[in-house]
Parts: C-alpha cells; structure tokens; sequence
C-alpha cells in the first residue's frame, strides 16, 4: 500500500511537472492535450514496473497485466485519434471544408476599395519596421541593456493612423530578475507611411509577457486563467487611448486538431493580468486581428480545392483555384484587410484575382482581375534595375485611377527603400520604377504619364474646357471638366498635378478617357 502511494505521488508531480511545461488544454481534441496523457501513462507504465522489478527482485524485466493494458493504451490511442481524423478529413467531407470560409464573389474592385490615398498608404513593410524599430531602441542606452525589441511588429489601425507595435521583451532570466517588480515599462510604435518610430514608455511596466517567468509567464497565465481552451497565436495590439494588451484568439477543432476554427478572443492587459473571454460578435472594433493570415489563407485554399469534390482536387482539378505564396495588408475602414492573389493550380506565372480578407470579422470577398502573378510582377521590377541589385518587397495592391494596380519598393542590401514600382495588375509589362527620394506622388504621376492604357475603352480626344471644378473627397482632389460639346469629365489629381490646378476655362488639352455619363479622364496634356 505504501509502494502505491509513493508512485501515485510521484506520478502526480510528474503531471504537474508536465503541466507547468506543456501547459495543455484540457480539451479532447487538442492534439498537445493527448500527447500529454501518453506521456503520463508511459510515465506511470515505467514506474509501476520499476517498482515490482525492484522490490521483488527479478532478474529480468517484466510487466504486469495492468501495466501491459496500460501500454496496450498508447497504441489504441493514436491509432482513435488517427480513424477519427480519417473519417473527418476532407476525403470524406470536402463539401464541408469547402465552406469553412464564406468567400463573397461578383464584387468589384474599383467600387470596393476607393482611390489611393499616398497619405494613408503604408509604403514601411515588416522588414523595414524591425530595422527603425532596432534603430530607435539603440537611442534608449540604459534600456537596451536590459530588454529587447520583439519581432512581432503587429499592422494595426491606430486612430486612424497605419502602424506597426511591438513589445519590449526581458533580454534574460537575469535581466528579468532585475527588472520584475517594475515590469516592462515600454513599446516601439513604427508609421508605416512615413517610417517614424517612437518608444512609448508606460505609467505602470507591463508585467504578463511571454519572456517572463512562472506565473507571470503569458502563455501560463492564460492556461491557469482558462484551463480548456484552446489558443491561436497571440498578437500585439493597442486601443486607442494607446494602452497595450495581448489579442489570443481561441480555437475549436473537429476530431482531433483538424479543420480549425476561430470561435472568440482573450483580450489579456499585460499590466494587470486581468483578461476577458468575448465571442466573436462581441469583440471591440478597434481590435484588428483576430484571424490570422496563416488560417485566412488555409481556409481559402479549401475553398478553392473542394468545391468540387476531393477526387477532383487531386485528378481532373477542373476550377481548382489555390492562393498565391505570398499576403500583404490594406487598411480600410478602421479595419485590416488580408490581400493575397488567386492563381490556378495549373498556372504559376499569372493570378485569376485576388482576395481581400477582414481580419477582424473575416469576412472576404473575391475579386475577378486576371492579371499578373505578384511574384512575376516584382521580377519584373527587379529586372529594370537589375544593375543595383534592388529587392522587391511583396506588393501593395492599390486603386489607382481606377485600375488595381500593385505598388512595391526596391529595397538596397541594407533594407532602405530606394526606388517605388507601379505595375498594372491586368499587364506586368507595364511597369515604371521612380527613386524614392522624389515621393511616392511623384511615381505615381510618372506611372500614370509613362503607361498606355490602351485596352479597347479608352479613348482620345482634344477638347476646349467651358468650366472647371475641383473638390476634396477622402483626402483626394478630384477635377470635374465641361468642355465646349457639353460633355462631362472627372479625374484625380494624381493623373497631371503640374497641369490640373492651373487649367482655365477656353484652354485647349488632349485628354485619355473611359467614356460614360461623366467621363472618367486617365492622361491628361496640353
């Protein structure tokens, strides 16, 4: 009786060992969760062994009944676990995987997404970010010591400002001995539209983060805060009054680790530890990601194998559609956007659209704009200069005078963007590449010059101005033009800005335009 009780106290602080480390959900169809029992039943299978081994002597070793049907227990479990994921995995249920994202279709781009704002435009990717970032923690000497800038670099809509936050985290085990009771007294904030960074200090150190340790740990306080949860990756993020927390999505699975699905948040503060549990209707809005992209785009790709049954994904892939390799971000609307493009799974060179994905509310809608492939179109910039051996960043994808166009930097050996590329989706070979140093309006103005739009709608004509307008819309100056026929006209004043202020009633121009009730002017000249 006493030999049992010593292996129960053993096996015991075994599981609590285990958990501490592991942290798992109590949840029967996490995938952590069943290592975790395998674990304990090996562990027990060891030690009840080890003990009649021991204290009757033998010579040789052997298992009891009991610890073979517990060893018996191992293999059963996962050979469950892998006919249940069998029988629910998408061989079987295609149908169902196909419509674990609702993807809209028949939108159109041009309505959807309004005109560039090069205000508002966030020309900073992630790469650069963690450069200014890096850069602007070196100036805070007796901080850079002790912490470290994280990699996390979360986009988020700040007051209605494009951004990048980041936490500090401890730069040690010793480092967080150090600095504990105060806590983690900062964060980097990057623009992403015109790469300012600044390190906002906090009143009171953020204390629950995932390089403290024990219980202040985050990963351990949220398992203790909710023990049968499942979690998805963690993010960043700021309110709008700027305080800090931790945005944790939760997860539900069917069977075992299969077909995830986000089902609500924690929003943990990491200066107080306190958290809440929202459903996904009832997550604040100025939380910006709640779906990652890594599931938006693992959902889509479903969507576009499936449709047709799982057969026809691996044989005659008729309308088999798959996503492109690579995913950037808009901000639209208080809100951000996942971009990436949809290609054929028989073609690897050009897209059929694209998706834009609410990374809040997921909802997403696909866009039919047969055109270039991302990874085509940054060849192609990279080929113009290929002589400076420039990197493309992924691109932008921008509406620019009406025509989804991708926007991308070149960036030098060190990360410094030193040239801006416009490239019309519908044809890669249009492409005009501006330095830097001259802003982005002025690439803007030398793409819309330099390209011909000529695919059968547009028209060009010489017309005598009778009147002339202007108005500001969402931060953009657009022009509205009679001409001497009584025909009516609009543009933006990206298509000409040295020329459109200064126009007159009775001048004379040669204009490029999409015919309609009010005509929609692309070039403009005298």
């Amino acid at each position: 009786m006493k030999k049992n009780i010593i292996i129960t106290l053993i096996l015991l602080l075994i599981a609590l060992l285990l958990y501490y480390v592991m942290l798992p959900p109590i949840n029967l169809s996490s995938p952590l969760f069943w290592f975790y029992v395998i674990i304990l039943i090996f562990s027990y299978v060891i030690l009840s062994s080890l003990k009649n081994n021991i204290f009757n002597k033998n010579l040789f070793f052997k298992l009891n009944k009991v610890e073979i049907s517990f060893l018996i227990a191992i293999p059963s479990i996962i050979t469950l676990i892998i006919m249940i994921n069998f029988i629910l995995s998408p061989i079987f249920n295609a149908k169902n995987y196909s419509k674990r994202i609702n993807v809209i279709e028949g939108y159109s781009f041009v309505e959807d997404v309004k005109p560039v704002d090069f205000t508002k435009i966030p020309l900073i990717d992630k790469e650069s970010s963690e450069k200014l970032g890096d850069r602007k923690m070196g100036e805070f000497t007796s901080m850079v010591s002790q912490f470290y800038v994280s990699n996390l670099y979360t986009q988020i809509n700040y007051n209605n400002e494009i951004v990048r936050v980041t936490p500090l985290e401890y730069a040690s085990i010793i480092k967080y001995f150090a600095n504990r009771d105060e806590g983690i007294k900062g964060y980097i904030i990057v623009n992403s539209v015109d790469g300012s960074s600044s390190l906002k200090t906090l009143e009171n150190g953020m204390r629950y983060m995932p390089s403290a340790l024990f219980f202040e740990n985050l990963y351990r306080k949220l398992r203790i805060s909710y023990p049968t949860l499942i979690f998805d990756k963690e993010s960043f993020e700021i309110d709008n009054d700027g305080n800090p927390y931790w945005i944790i999505p939760t997860i539900k699975y069917i069977g075992v680790g299969l077909k995830k699905e986000i089902n609500g948040a924690v929003i943990l503060d990491p200066i107080t530890g306190k958290s809440k549990k929202y459903k996904l209707e009832d997550i604040p809005t100025w939380v910006d990601h709640v779906f990652s992209a890594d599931l938006i785009i693992e959902e889509v790709d479903n969507w576009g194998e499936y449709r047709n049954g799982f057969l026809n994904s691996i044989f005659a892939q008729k309308d088999v559609i798959n996503t492109t390799d690579g995913y950037n971000y808009l901000v639209m609307d208080d809100d951000v956007y996942l971009y990436t493009g949809i290609t054929s799974v028989s073609s690897d060179e050009s897209n059929l659209g694209f998706i834009l994905a609410n990374l809040r509310t997921k909802e997403t809608k696909y866009y039919l704009a047969p055109g270039a492939e991302e990874f085509s179109a940054m060849a192609s910039a990279e080929g113009l200069v290929q002589e400076k051996s420039y990197d493309a960043s992924f691109p932008l994808l921008i509406n620019l005078n009406n025509r989804p166009t991708y926007l991308l930097s070149l960036k030098d050996a060190a990360g410094l963007v030193k040239m801006y590329a416009f490239i019309d989706v519908a044809d890669y070979q249009k492409v005009v590449v501006s330095e830097a140093s001259y802003g982005i309006e002025n690439a803007a103005s030398k793409y819309l010059k330099d390209s011909d739009f000529t695919d059968g709608k547009l028209l060009t004509k010489e017309i005598i101005l009778k009147n002339i307008t202007s108005a500001v819309i969402d931060g953009n100056t657009y022009y509205y033009l009679t001409d001497s026929e009584n025909n009516f006209y609009y543009t933006s004043i990206i298509v000409n800005k040295t020329l459109l202020p200064f126009l007159k009633v009775n001048d004379k121009i040669k204009i490029t335009y999409k015919e309609g009730d009010i005509s929609e002017i692309t070039n403009i000249e005298k």
